[in-house]
């Protein structure tokens, strides 16, 4: 008996555009069954019917048979779906609801009625499981340790089939392989795990079974290698050696706290003006906060931020329209900043012109999505509309946060040929966070390396080739 079963298996959200056409696909206990597939190919839609979400949260026309077990889910709830199948999300933030680790682990247990005493073991062990400390406040994690979080959830609620969407994505390699090593024991013992995942160099010699997704279809792949080999390849950078110029922005000693809890202790570098800088590190060593710390985001506890964009920038800390109009923000999660009711407008709002954000919306190969609403999109699709409404505002400065998140490989070669064209035709400032082998030497002139809430080490293409290991 298959743990999950699809059998030719058809979704519509709208009655027209097929997301689904005739998926037929199995998963087995005791193994690994890995899917990848181009951004928007249906991934996420399989998953969501499997999870229940579809059609009883959001509507479409389904068709075929879906198993569990063996059994048909057909007029089940989500609920009852969801006691026998435990769902990562691709976006664990939208899973959260507690302010505190412990709270947030217990929520699902508490559901299901157990008593406290084997609560409280469980929250002890997924967290150690997972490296979490369960007085942590959840609102000052990381996205990688947010994704480890649901992760531990999931595993506290004891159901023998996981699926996890995309779990690497704000992970670092140490913390992928260590995910994927559990994901691994816990299919050796019975369980089945599907992951939906882009990182197959990280995944695949953990994985039992590999289907490839398409244009709304479904394929076993048979010839792993060669499916890895064209999925994983590394980008080459185009552009000359950089020669550095004036600093735009100079950090010395800065110190960030929430409570007791201190997450940057001593970081002193600086950006030149012009510069394509990736900022390096473990998930938790502070990456995301110093880019809010430079965004004007958060204020330092400690330490001072100089910026030479401007004078009149000194006169107050707290950044405004201009400012903003002049250092754009791309954040982790695209769903803060997306706002508009079409991504079309979405784009337009911060540009200059109509034309030129049509322009924008046609390098960045979301133009056939300008009538869609950003938030129906695949996250993805969300990712590249985030970028390309931010980039349509020409700002002199760049921030961003784990920019690639979602894309397949050819959408990422296309996503960082975008960010250096438009490098070099509006001379912005690069300043990154990536966790992706694929792309961080591509988006790369400086390099900077935080360990233990302090700069380890600075240098430039080099420190990040050597980072990841090539």
């Amino acid at each position: 008996m298959h743990a999950v079963e699809f059998k030719d298996v058809c979704f519509s959200y709208d009655g027209q555009a097929q997301i689904l056409k005739h998926i037929s696909f199995a998963a087995e206990y005791g193994q690994v069954t890995l899917l990848s597939g181009p951004s928007g190919s249906g991934k996420s839609t399989l998953l969501s019917i499997l999870s229940g979400i579809i059609p009883n949260i959001t509507p479409g026309e389904l068709s075929g048979d879906v198993y569990i077990d063996g059994a048909s889910i057909r007029g089940c709830t989500a609920e009852e779906i969801c006691r026998r199948v435990g769902i990562v999300l691709q976006n664990p933030e939208s899973q959260i609801v507690h302010k505190l680790v412990e709270d947030e682990i217990a929520f699902g247990l508490e559901n299901m009625g157990l008593p406290e005493e084997r609560i409280a073991r469980q929250i002890d062990t997924v967290c150690q499981m997972m490296g979490l400390d369960k007085a942590w406040q959840t609102r000052t994690l990381s996205g990688g340790q947010k994704q480890r979080l649901m992760t531990a959830c999931t595993l506290a609620m004891g159901q023998k089939i996981l699926i996890l969407d995309e779990p690497l994505a704000n992970l670092d390699q140490t913390g992928g392989r260590e995910l994927m090593e559990l994901l691994r024991s816990l299919a050796d013992h019975g369980y089945a795990v599907i992951v939906v995942e882009h990182r197959l160099d990280l995944v695949l010699p953990y994985g039992d079974a590999l289907w490839s997704t398409e244009s709304g279809t479904v394929q076993r792949v048979e010839e792993k290698t060669v499916y890895l080999h064209a999925q994983t390849r590394k980008i080459a950078d185009p552009l000359p050696p950089f020669a550095a110029g004036e600093d735009l922005f100079t950090l010395e000693h800065v110190a960030y706290r929430v409570g007791e809890r201190e997450i940057l202790k001593d970081i002193s570098f600086s950006v030149p003006r012009g510069a394509r800088m990736v900022i390096l590190g473990e998930n938790g060593c502070g990456k995301t906060t110093l880019l809010r710390l430079i965004a004007r985001l958060n204020r330092p506890s400690g330490g001072k931020i100089t910026q030479h964009l401007d004078g009149r920038f000194d006169r107050r800390w707290k950044p405004d329209r201009e400012w903003f109009r002049r250092v754009g923000v791309v954040y982790q999660n695209p769903n803060y900043q997306l706002f508009m009711p079409t991504v079309e407008q979405e784009v337009a709002f911060g540009a200059p012109s109509r034309e030129y954000a049509e322009e924008i919306m046609a390098r960045f190969s979301i133009s056939h999505l300008a009538q869609r609403h950003p938030q129906s999109l695949s996250e993805g699709q969300k990712r590249r509309v985030s970028i390309a409404a931010i980039a349509a505002t020409a700002p002199e400065v760049l921030l961003l946060d784990e920019p690639t998140v979602g894309q397949d490989y050819q959408g990422l070669k296309e996503l960082v040929e975008l960010l250096n064209r438009q490098h070099q035709e509006t001379g912005c400032t690069l300043i990154t966070v990536t966790h992706d082998v694929r792309c961080a030497g591509a988006l790369c002139d400086r390099a900077v390396l935080i360990a233990g809430g302090r700069v380890q080490q600075q240098g430039g293409k080099s420190l990040a080739q050597a980072y990841f290991g090539k």
